[in-house]
């Protein structure tokens, strides 16, 4: 490690009494760290840097604990979670009667509602992952309902929703989506995908203000778990909500966006490429600030639990015998190659949604296409969530220069997992799921983010997951595939180094080096110095962004 020649009066704060991690480590080191308008001047041991101290030069003792780069999110949806907290959020209930008994004193507390709204309910909690209209009839029979799943995919509606958007039995299930029915054909009140927009056009609109609101309470929890910017993964007019842009260049061009954001501009799978010179327009100068909506996202397959990934081969019926069913193209995979190949070329970076083995494919082969026809480009394109990826793809991510973006929360045996999922997948493809380990030794570049609100924003959560491939908590369950873990390392730089590579910020964050900005976390202990079983319990104490406390204990 080197020390600048930065001038004494300059050093704003120094970082002593701990250990430090970057990419490129294979482990913490002790070490320290001095900062100075906003950057990194110097790194060194403490004798050192305290050398450097000036006059007004603030100390900060790391008491024993690792600061590392700030955690950057990759894939997140921090508007609809600070949606969510502000209406009736159910992400917290462990059971069905507890999320009925939060909605019920939801609706009592607010009788002026004209809808009762909020999200948050696990496909677990329910016979075959599938709440009914009965159910929430019990505590909202007055009013409609409406309620998203954890992971978005699914909608929860009491009957009286259904009967206002005229959805009965002789309502056919959309090319995108499945309405869940009762044995005569009546929806029962759980629809899938693009079902649930068919209520979209009469659901309350948050307005530019709530919103606002919405991103302030979101930021604020992202910055208590360090993290210092993410990708919004949707930046767009779809399921319900309202164009979040000029929500984000709003606050932006005022200052109340305080982390670095990479807006994904919604494809719209309704239309087809004519959209692409709306996606420039939209994407303007560049950015504002700290925004830059320099991304597009498209979605390209639903989820496994609901049958919507899109399969290679068909789902099997949970006792090992094929169904007709092998999930949704939600984006035709002949027109896609034409829509990467021109997104490309105009300077985009592509985020796809592929969750199913034949989703990464044909994101995968849309990439082959836009290489082929415009050569190697930085765009940086990542592919969301793999859960499913046919060893036959795994070698292509590297070749392709295609980032896996892993959320790595998702990667143990839990009850969606174990009930929902398995069963229908069959033990051979149940084997290829989320395999983030062969990618990193295929030479894959991993990146990592949240998903948030479909699950916890906390980095040090999901890095626990990539690491034990267990819950957090669950030392005794058997690990999900313990051949494709991450190192304590590796998973660190996929939150840090790796997340700052896909939102081309890695020139300035995403690493502890001199000249870069000092976009830090402190945390609490060096998960490095104990077992990995106890990762989860590691705690952030500060964030900085630019050399500022954005939030401290």
């Amino acid at each position: 490690m080197t020390i600048s020649r930065a001038d004494v009066q300059q050093v704003d704060t120094i970082f002593v009494g701990g250990s430090v991690f970057t990419a490129g480590m294979t482990t913490s080191a002790p070490g320290a760290v001095a900062v100075a308008c906003g950057r990194i001047v110097a790194l060194g041991s403490d004798d050192e840097l305290r050398a450097l101290a000036g006059a007004k030069t603030e100390v900060v003792d790391l008491a024993g604990g690792l600061l590392v780069p700030g955690f950057q999110d990759s894939h997140a949806h921090p508007v609809m979670a600070g949606i969510d907290l502000l209406q009736c959020d159910i992400h917290h209930c462990d059971s069905a009667d507890e999320a009925l008994t939060v909605i019920a004193d939801y609706a009592a507390a607010h009788p002026e509602l004209p809808w009762v709204m909020g999200g948050g309910w696990s496909m677990e909690h329910y016979p075959g992952g599938t709440p009914t209209r009965q159910l929430l009839d019990r505590v909202v029979p007055d009013r409609p309902a409406y309620f998203p799943n954890r992971d978005g995919h699914g909608v929860w509606v009491n009957s009286r929703a259904l009967e206002l958007a005229g959805i009965t039995a002789a309502t056919t299930d959309p090319a995108d989506g499945r309405l869940e029915r009762e044995p005569d054909g009546t929806p029962s009140g759980t629809l899938h995908e693009g079902a649930g927009h068919l209520l979209g056009h009469l659901l309350p609109q948050v307005d530019r203000g709530g919103q606002l609101v919405a991103l302030g309470i979101a930021q604020e929890h992202l910055f208590s778990l360090g993290i210092t910017g993410w990708q919004d993964a949707a930046v767009g007019e779809m399921f319900g909500q309202k164009d979040l842009l000029a929500v984000y260049l709003e606050a932006a061009s005022s200052g109340a966006l305080r982390g670095r954001v990479v807006g994904g501009l919604w494809w719209d799978r309704a239309r087809s490429s004519d959209q692409i010179g709306d996606l420039i327009e939209r994407r303007g100068a560049g950015g504002v600030g700290l925004f830059r909506p320099t991304t597009v996202k498209i979605m390209l397959d639903g989820v496994a639990e609901n049958f919507t990934a899109a399969m290679l081969e068909p789902y099997e019926d949970g006792c090992g015998c094929q169904t007709e069913n092998d999930g949704l193209d939600f984006v035709d995979p002949v027109g896609l190659k034409e829509y990467v190949t021109r997104l490309d070329a105009a300077g985009f970076q592509v985020h796809f949604h592929a969750l199913g083995d034949r989703a990464v494919r044909h994101a995968l082969d849309a990439l082959e296409a836009a290489r082929a026809a415009n050569g190697p480009t930085d765009g940086r394109h990542h592919l969301a969530h793999l859960q499913v990826v046919h060893p036959d793809d795994i070698p292509r991510f590297a070749q392709l220069g295609a980032t896996a973006n892993i959320q790595a929360l998702w990667a143990a045996h839990e009850a969606q997992m174990d009930e929902l999922t398995i069963p229908f997948l069959g033990e051979r493809r149940a084997g290829w799921q989320y395999p983030f380990g062969a990618l990193e030794r295929s030479g894959a570049a991993l990146a990592a983010g949240s998903d948030w609100p479909v699950s916890s924003a906390d980095p040090l959560a999901g890095i626990h997951v990539a690491v034990n491939r267990r819950v957090p908590g669950r030392d005794d369950a058997e690990p999900l595939d313990v051949s494709q873990a991450l190192s304590l390392a590796s998973a660190l730089s996929a939150y840090t180094a790796g997340s700052a590579r896909v939102n081309h910020h890695d020139d300035i964050t995403g690493h502890l080096a001199e000249g870069y900005a000092a976009d830090l976390a402190v945390l609490d202990r060096d998960p490095f110095a104990g077992p990995s079983s106890s990762i989860s319990e590691t705690t952030v104490l500060a964030t900085y962004v630019e050399g500022e406390r954005v939030f401290g204990r």
